[in-house]
């Protein structure tokens, strides 16, 4: 009996140290009024999640995203990091939000900052913006749709259905709210058929929309 009330009592602590150790290796972001946990940096794992998206710096060194986590290969594990300024991911994490600097907008998400860069079609990591000009209130007549998943998409499926819908919003309204000309927000008065369009391609793949 007493062997037995031992090993649960080892069992108890190893179970505590078990949960400070995962306690101590999360990053809660509450930057711009983010409430949203991540793996810390320099934390590691033994396998990368499932979804993840790989990424080539200029040196063809590779990374890996998911979730707004960047990893690396390091010593037959992979190790959470900051990614390099100047990489591409085709689509934002589930849990961004928008920071505006000038009436241009940046994404933000686990400390890292996202410009929409028309010629590769893609987002790319840049430097921070200076976050005394920043806000997260967007210019008059910029203001930006909210979904939600109905059906329990992942938000890997969440990521992915935003950035197709918003491509095949902006072609068919000729309206970008991730592009500004001469720093200023895009043609306002293109925006109603920008939100119709992506309000019902969102609608149709189970959002509710806002």
């Amino acid at each position: 009996m007493n062997r037995k009330l031992k090993l649960l009592g080892a069992f108890a602590a190893l179970s505590l140290v078990s949960g400070a150790v995962f306690a101590a290796e999360q990053y809660h972001d509450t930057r711009y009024h983010m409430d949203h946990y991540y793996p810390a940096r320099g934390a590691s794992v033994g396998a990368l999640p499932s979804g993840h998206f790989p990424v080539y710096d200029g040196a063809h060194n590779p990374y890996y995203f998911h979730g707004g986590v960047w990893y690396r290969p390091y010593g037959g594990r992979f190790i959470v990091v900051g990614p390099p300024i100047g990489v591409f991911v085709p689509f934002l994490p589930a849990y961004y939000t928008t920071v505006w600097v000038g009436g241009y907008p940046y994404y933000y998400a686990n400390d890292t900052y996202y410009n929409w860069n028309p010629g590769q079609g893609q987002y790319e990591v840049v430097d921070p913006p200076g976050d005394s000009a920043a806000s997260t209130e967007p210019p008059a007549a910029a203001g930006e749709l909210y979904s939600y998943p109905k059906n329990g998409q992942t938000p890997e499926q969440q990521e992915q259905d935003r950035y197709e819908c918003h491509r095949w919003a902006a072609d068919q309204s000729g309206f970008d709210p991730t592009q500004s000309v001469g720093g200023a927000p895009p043609d306002p008065s293109k925006r109603p058929a920008y939100d119709h369009a992506m309000t019902a391609c969102l609608e149709g793949r189970g959002y509710t929309v806002k």
